[in-house]
């Protein structure tokens, strides 16, 4: 009677694609498909196994707010869509 139900042994645990989380999958896919279409395989092969591997790191060492603060810092303010912040290229201000 309880076959009928799945439940999760740890609640979590992220969404898995294959053996990998979707961030990693993705760090997998883009530039492996980058080597298809520019048809140099090998270099999307080393490529995609290089942003794995920087992934996996980054993750593992807590940088994965590092990187959300890199991402505001560098990228434009609509990109993480916070509106309570003041913009990354106000240096100064006033108060």
């Amino acid at each position: 009677m309880a076959d009928r139900y799945l439940l999760p042994r740890r609640l979590d645990d992220p969404e898995l694609i294959g053996f990998w989380t979707i961030d990693e999958f993705l760090g997998l896919i883009i530039p492996f498909a980058w080597g298809i279409l520019a048809q140099h395989i090998f270099i999307g092969i080393a490529l995609a196994f290089i942003a794995w591997f920087a992934l996996r790191k980054a993750k593992s060492g807590g940088a994965s707010a590092q990187l959300l603060h890199a991402v505001y810092w560098y990228l434009p303010g609509s990109f993480l869509g916070l509106k309570a912040t003041p913009p990354s290229h106000c240096r100064l201000l006033a108060g």
